[in-house]
């Protein structure tokens, strides 16, 4: 039946309709090559725009900081100049608009004279890391687990490896967990200054720190009367960052360059702290839990 049925369809014939063959030239076959056949292309893509001005400014820092000066000398000689071939009298008189006009390019030209002494003289201050002055130390708690202690360190070498961290000290639940990099000398026995935690809780560093629960950054320590609360830092460390770790305790952060810690830095330290704190919190949490089983 399905067999009779496919015979009996008739498809039309359209005698208007014609097959175009393609032509000579159409591609048949396509290849296909390799990146690795084909060299290497330039970038094509946005190239970040250049300050002419800037890069020339940039390169001949000197020259321009001097160019008023010239300027102004310059003017100033040709104001006088002008003045004895004009056969104007010396005296300046108000009436004369060539006098006015002397006057005014005088005062142009002083104007350009003090702004090139000021450029010459006020010059950005360049900042470069310092040596911490003192000793090396690594000193940990010594009833800490492997994972805290595992966890303490994982933080120095972040710090160390990505900012100018040189010093760390981490001070939770009243206890200094961790003291390592560089720190103070002891004029005693020439060994590292240990950290006093009562000395360094009742501070007003540490109480601000503690009080505003946000993190404090010092970033030209030398100019804080508060770095007298941190002895056990090297005497020449330029900047301090304390981070909070939660209510219980604090990560004082030393580095060797003013205001070296930039705002990516200071908020990842952060997240650093905030890490430090869920950890630190669920140990300290435990180890209370198993002092009160014990005493029951």
């Amino acid at each position: 039946m399905e067999a009779r049925f496919i015979n009996q369809i008739q498809i039309p014939k359209n005698p208007n309709r014609r097959f175009t063959r393609p032509p000579h030239d159409f591609p048949r076959f396509i290849r296909a090559s390799s990146s690795t056949s084909q060299e290497p292309k330039s970038y094509r893509g946005p190239k970040p725009s250049k300050n002419l001005v800037a890069d020339f400014v940039s390169r001949n820092d000197d020259s321009v900081r001097s160019l008023p000066i010239y300027v102004g000398g310059a003017s100033l000689l040709a104001v006088l100049f002008n003045r004895a071939l004009s056969g104007i009298a010396p005296v300046a008189d108000a009436s004369s608009s060539q006098s006015r006009a002397d006057l005014l390019a005088l005062g142009l030209a002083v104007t350009n004279l003090l702004t090139g002494l000021v450029w010459l003289s006020i010059r950005p201050k360049t900042i470069t890391p310092i040596e911490p002055e003192g000793v090396d130390c690594k000193v940990l708690e010594p009833n800490l687990p492997a994972s805290i202690v595992s966890e303490l360190l994982w933080a120095w070498e972040s710090l160390k490896v990505a900012t100018c961290c040189k010093s760390l000290v981490i001070v939770y639940n009243g206890i200094c967990l961790i003291q390592i990099g560089m720190a103070a000398k002891s004029p005693e026995d020439k060994k590292a200054v240990v950290v006093n935690t009562d000395k360094l809780m009742n501070g007003s560093v540490y109480q601000g720190v503690m009080k505003s629960k946000a993190q404090s950054y010092l970033a030209n320590l030398s100019l804080y009367p508060g770095r007298s609360e941190l002895p056990f830092l090297p005497p020449n460390t330029q900047a301090v960052i304390l981070q909070p770790l939660g209510d219980k305790g604090v990560a004082v952060i030393g580095g060797n360059t003013i205001r070296g810690f930039t705002s990516s830095d200071q908020a990842w330290i952060s997240s650093v702290g905030e890490k430090l704190d869920a950890t630190l919190g669920r140990c300290f949490v435990d180890s209370n839990e198993s002092s009160q089983e014990t005493d029951q």
